[in-house]
C-alpha cells in the first residue's frame, strides 16, 4: 500500500469516527436549555482566563465560521448565559464572559456530557488505546512531523 493510500485510509477512518460518535453525542446531548454548540462555546470560554475572551479567538478553537459564532454568542447573551462587551483595548474587538448563571448551566451539563462521552469513547477503548488516541490526535493537531514525539 503506498503512503498515500496509507494517509487517506487513516484520515478516512478518523474522519467517519468523528462522525459517528458526534452523531451520538449529540443525539444524547443532556440539555435543552443548550444547543451542542453552544455548549462548545460555554467550554472554551471555560478553559480561558476569567471565563472570557475575543470571540476572534473563539474562532481559533470552534468549527464554525465567525458569523455563526457571533449568532451564537447573540443567543447566549439573550439568555443572560453570556455578556458581551467591546474590547477596550481595541474598539472593534468583542470580547464574550460566561456569566455565573452561565457557567453553572455549563457545569451541569459538562458532568452529564462528561459521562456519556465516557460511555461512548471509553467503553470502547481500553486506556492505553485512550493514552495512544490522545497523543495521536494532539500530534495531528500540531502537525508534529512523524518520527518527532508529541
Amino acid at each position: 500500500m503506498s503512503e498515500t493510500s496509507m494517509a487517506v485510509g487513516a484520515w478516512e477512518a478518523l474522519f467517519r469516527a468523528q462522525v459517528s460518535v458526534m452523531r451520538e453525542l449529540t443525539e444524547c446531548f443532556p440539555t435543552n436549555e443548550i444547543s451542542f454548540n453552544e455548549y462548545d462555546v460555554l467550554f472554551n470560554l471555560s478553559n480561558q482566563p476569567d471565563r472570557r475572551a475575543r470571540i476572534r479567538d473563539l474562532t481559533r478553537h470552534l468549527l464554525l465560521t465567525q458569523p455563526s459564532i457571533s449568532r451564537l454568542v447573540d443567543r447566549l447573551a439573550s439568555k443572560g448565559i453570556v455578556e458581551k462587551a467591546s474590547d477596550p483595548g481595541d474598539g472593534r474587538g468583542i470580547i464574550v464572559a460566561m456569566t455565573d448563571e452561565g457557567y453553572d448551566l455549563y457545569r451541569r451539563t459538562a458532568v452529564s456530557h462528561a459521562e456519556a462521552i465516557r460511555r461512548r469513547v471509553g467503553g470502547a477503548l481500553d486506556d492505553d488505546e485512550l493514552a495512544s488516541l490522545a497523543d495521536l490526535c494532539t500530534k495531528l493537531r500540531l502537525g508534529t512531523p512523524a518520527g518527532a514525539g508529541t
